[in-house]
C-alpha cells in the first residue's frame, strides 16, 4: 500500500509543480491560438480583457496589464489591424480615445479555442458537484492573488 504523501512536505510542492507546468501548457496553448489570428498571446489577452472590461481607454488597458503605454499602443495596433477591435473617441472628452472590442470574429476565436474547452469540459464532468465548488472556489482566490491584482503605478 503507498503512503500519500502529507500536505506539509510533499503534497503542496506537487500541487504548486503540476499548477506549474499546467501554466506553461497553457501560455504554450494561447500562443498557438493567437499565432493562429497573426498576433501573440499577449494581444489575444488584452482582446479578452476588453471583452470582460467592456470599452475602456488604452491607459486603463495598461494599468490592467502592467504593459507601458508604448507597448499597448503597439497591442492595440495589432488588434485592430486583426479586425478585434476599434478606436473610437471618447464623447466625454474627444483628446482620449476608447478601445471598444469588437465580435465579428468571436465565432472563429470560440472554434480555435474548441478542443481546450471540450477537454475542459470532459474533465469538469469527472468531478462531483462538491468537488466542482471546491475547484472554482480555488479558481476564484486564484483569480484574487495579490500578485495579479499589481497594477501598474501613473
Amino acid at each position: 500500500m503507498s503512503e500519500q504523501p502529507s500536505a506539509n512536505n510533499d503534497f503542496i510542492p506537487l500541487l504548486i509543480q503540476e499548477w506549474r507546468k499546467f501554466s506553461a501548457a497553457l501560455v504554450i496553448y494561447n500562443e498557438g491560438v493567437a499565432a493562429k489570428l497573426h498576433l501573440n498571446a499577449t494581444d489575444l489577452k488584452c482582446r479578452e480583457l476588453l471583452n470582460q472590461t467592456g470599452p475602456i481607454t488604452a491607459g486603463q488597458l495598461a494599468q490592467l496589464t502592467n504593459l507601458t503605454t508604448g507597448a499597448i499602443t503597439g497591442v492595440i495596433d495589432r488588434l485592430e489591424k486583426a479586425e478585434l477591435v476599434k478606436r473610437v473617441p471618447d464623447p466625454q472628452d474627444r483628446r482620449r480615445i476608447i478601445i471598444q472590442p469588437l465580435s465579428d470574429r468571436d465565432g472563429e476565436i470560440r472554434e480555435l479555442f474548441k478542443p481546450l474547452h471540450d477537454s475542459l469540459s470532459r474533465l469538469f464532468q469527472q468531478y462531483s458537484e462538491e468537488e466542482l465548488r471546491l475547484i472554482l472556489d480555488m479558481l476564484l482566490h486564484l483569480n484574487e492573488m495579490p500578485c495579479f491584482q499589481k497594477r501598474r503605478k501613473n
